[in-house]
């Protein structure tokens, strides 16, 4: 059994602090670490595939697996949208002798640190602050300026959560940030 065994890192950010780009950089440059593909009660959108983005659930079947204790965790992230983790897809990872890498939103990742305790490296990605948050959320242009209002205010609520982590990022300058999650992962695994 390798060492990376039961190890768990968990990233989590208010959208638009640049998560997803450092989750991506965490899994080309640690080959253990593999993404935790979380269950969702959403339909699909676009482009997404069952079993890549998420494991696509009714919401009877996600009903179905609470009731079954199937989760690791759970939570209903927006009215009638649940995301969980599914103890089967932990299972595969660690049968694999991987590391697990949770790309989770910030009461997912309070969760979990909750769950795995000293197992799991626990990493808040912070915006420099929220005037910049909404100057790339409005960058992206994907969003309308009403949902881009209820970002940056989910994301203020978020970011009062930062002390609950193991480490804070502020992902003010990209280069440097992926430099200190690379440091730190490095360290923990």
């Amino acid at each position: 059994m390798s060492n990376h065994h039961c190890r768990v890192v968990i990233l989590s950010a208010p959208s638009g602090a640049g998560k997803s780009t450092l989750c991506k950089f965490l899994l080309e440059r640690f080959p253990c670490l593999t993404l935790s593909v979380s269950a969702t009660s959403r339909a699909l959108r676009g482009e997404e595939q069952h079993g890549r983005e998420y494991y696509f659930l009714s919401h009877s079947e996600f009903e179905d697996k609470i009731g079954t204790n199937a989760f690791v965790e759970w939570e209903e992230v927006y009215e009638g949208v649940r995301y969980g983790t599914l103890k089967s897809e932990l299972k595969r990872i660690w049968d694999g002798g991987g590391a697990i890498l949770f790309d989770v939103d910030v009461k997912g990742g309070v969760r979990l640190k909750e769950v795995f305790g000293d197992d799991a490296l626990s990493i808040f990605i912070e915006p420099p602050s929220l005037e910049v948050l909404r100057e790339r959320l409005l960058a992206r242009a994907t969003d309308s300026l009403e949902s881009i209002q209820k970002r940056i205010d989910k994301a203020h609520k978020e970011i009062e959560f930062a002390h609950y982590f193991d480490q804070i990022i502020v992902n003010d300058d990209l280069e440097e940030a992926m430099h200190q999650i690379e440091q730190i992962v490095e360290d923990f695994l």
